[in-house]
């Protein structure tokens, strides 16, 4: 479907200009949101009358998002969740989770969508990822996951947390202990069966 975009979209287009995408998105997505309008020559000339009040929407956007950067990058990302032995995360944590903290904390409303985290976070520890606050505004910040606040501390001062590792090495010698204690009343039982013979 062909569209006039109304505001500048990443990876599609800026202001003005005429793209080709999947009517799917068109329908579901830039139409509704008012982010295009279709194509026809009323809407080219419709668009062209509303250019000047557009572009200054676009604007006023933009220094909005500006205005945010420093309580995006000085927000405190820090999620506590329940993790296994090994630092796998019960769950994950989703763009919509970093959303919703960072209208928490940060008193920033941002659309899940606008968080640039690629995949989920299915593990403890500290990740980069962005907000794009805008097209053109886009913050980097870190988000931090762990099972408690003593770990989070760990993690933004820099220290690498490990998991299992001790748990495994003390099992391993109660395992042994044990089999030692066994072996050796074996060895008993084995001498006072010979000692009855």
């Amino acid at each position: 479907m062909k569209v006039i975009l109304t505001e500048k979209i990443t990876k599609l287009g800026n202001i003005g200009d005429t793209v080709e995408v999947k009517t799917g998105f068109a329908r579901n997505y830039l139409l509704p949101n008012g982010k295009a309008m279709r194509w026809t020559r009323e809407n080219v000339a419709l668009f062209e009358a509303k250019k000047a009040e557009l572009q200054a929407r676009q604007d006023a956007a933009k220094k909005s998002a500006e205005a945010n950067v420093d309580a995006v990058k000085n927000a405190k990302l820090h999620m506590i969740r329940q993790a296994g032995d090994t630092g796998q995360l019960y769950g994950s944590v989703s763009t919509r989770d970093i959303a919703r903290m960072l209208k928490d904390v940060a008193g920033v409303s941002v659309e899940s969508a606008q968080v640039l985290l690629g995949s989920p976070i299915k593990s403890i520890g500290a990740f980069d990822t962005k907000i794009a606050l805008h097209p053109d505004v886009i913050v980097p910040v870190k988000v931090y996951v762990a099972q408690t606040q003593d770990e989070i501390d760990a993690l933004v001062a820099g220290k690498i947390l490990t998991f299992g590792t001790k748990k495994v090495d003390e099992e391993k010698e109660e395992k042994n202990e044990e089999k030692v204690e066994v072996s050796e009343n074996k060895v008993e039982e084995t001498e006072t069966v010979a000692e009855a013979e």
